[in-house]
């Protein structure tokens, strides 16, 4: 259970970025950089006990310094998309980068993902974990206020991957922070997801509209493709002709879940028929953003000379709604001057 630490590269300014080695006895290892606080790999057993790495990523810093994909990473300071990369705050507009559009997307145009974490190996919970940290500075990527966060790793004997969010700021702010991992439980190199099962523990979704932001109304999943109240095949609904599909090229949705945020409760389960693998999100959080890999073209060469095209991983990311600074009647993500933002979500894993 010990943390092994080893160099991974150097940024262009020379800055060493390192990769930490999590294991567990029964053969989960998960591999997390401190550039951008990176899931580079996540290796686990399918039902006979073969083991796979199920998510997508490179084999090197140089893959991860040029990626638009986010693959694997911490998003900050706010997750998702802000409508014209604009918000106010205490009477004051900011303006933010349109890195989507006319829109802003995951923190910027050098968000969390794209930035050298400080790390460290820490007891925390009966065992080793790592932990990183840093300093956003006031009006970095034009959001308000000094921030530090701490992001917490901690992988347990029961095969799940804890992450713990901690922020303080000296102003207002806004701050959700998410990771944006791609999954495939058939291996990261296995292509298409739409075999794949998903339940998402939501009555209700945030529709979107075609540049993928949310209206501001909240509506019901039942009787639409939107529906994973119970164990879905994925595919079905990426064929389907329904606006929001067509909206978002696929998924690419807000889920408002079922849970009352005052401790980890489960918001989704995916499922991969084949291997057997199981996947259990567990969060703080209010909302999930399932999005289906839509915007993967083939352009991208990942590990080990994988293609990456497609749909070949999907992301369930937990989260403040999208565009909640718009949206007053949306759970907020404003983190007030001196309070602390705290919040957990568990990926855990096993066979069936």
């Amino acid at each position: 259970m010990g943390i092994a630490k080893r160099l991974f590269g150097k940024t262009p300014e020379g800055v060493e970025a390192d990769i930490f080695t999590l294991n567990n006895t029964k053969g989960l290892i998960v591999e997390i950089t401190n550039y951008g606080g990176i899931i580079v790999s996540l290796i686990t057993p399918d039902r006979s006990g073969k083991k796979e790495d199920i998510t997508l990523g490179y084999d090197s810093l140089e893959g991860y310094l040029k990626d638009s994909s986010y693959f694997g990473a911490i998003i900050g300071r706010n997750a998702n998309r802000v409508e014209n990369a604009e918000f106010s705050l205490n009477g004051i507009q900011y303006y933010l980068a349109k890195n989507d559009g006319n829109n802003h997307l995951h923190g910027g145009f050098k968000g969390f993902d794209k930035v050298v974490w400080n790390a460290d190996i820490v007891r925390y919970e009966e065992s080793e974990s790592l932990r990183l940290a840093y300093k956003s500075k006031d009006m970095e990527e034009n959001y308000p206020g000094n921030l530090n966060v701490e992001v917490i790793y901690s992988l347990t004997e029961d095969s799940a991957l804890k992450i713990d969010y901690y922020a303080v700021a000296d102003k207002d702010t806004v701050v959700n922070l998410t990771n944006h991992a791609y999954f495939n439980l058939a291996g990261h190199s296995a292509g298409d997801v739409s075999k794949h099962l998903l339940m998402i523990k939501a009555d209700r979704f945030t529709p979107v509209n075609r540049e993928g932001i949310p209206t501001g109304e909240i509506r019901e999943v039942k009787n639409t493709p939107m529906d994973f109240t119970a164990l879905t095949p994925i595919g079905p609904g990426l064929s389907s002709k329904c606006e929001q599909i067509v909206n978002g090229k696929g998924y690419d949705h807000n889920w408002v879940l079922n849970v009352s945020s005052g401790h980890p409760e489960k918001a989704s389960e995916l499922y991969e028929p084949e291997s057997g693998r199981v996947l259990e999100i567990y969060t703080t959080k209010p909302g999930i953003q399932f999005y289906s890999g839509n915007f993967l073209d083939g352009s991208i060469v990942g590990k080990g000379g994988t293609v990456y095209s497609r749909r070949s991983g999907l992301c369930l990311e937990t989260q403040y709604f999208p565009n909640a600074m718009k949206h007053k009647h949306f759970p907020s993500p404003i983190l007030k001057a001196g309070e602390e933002y705290r919040h957990t979500t568990i990926y855990k894993f096993l066979t069936r």
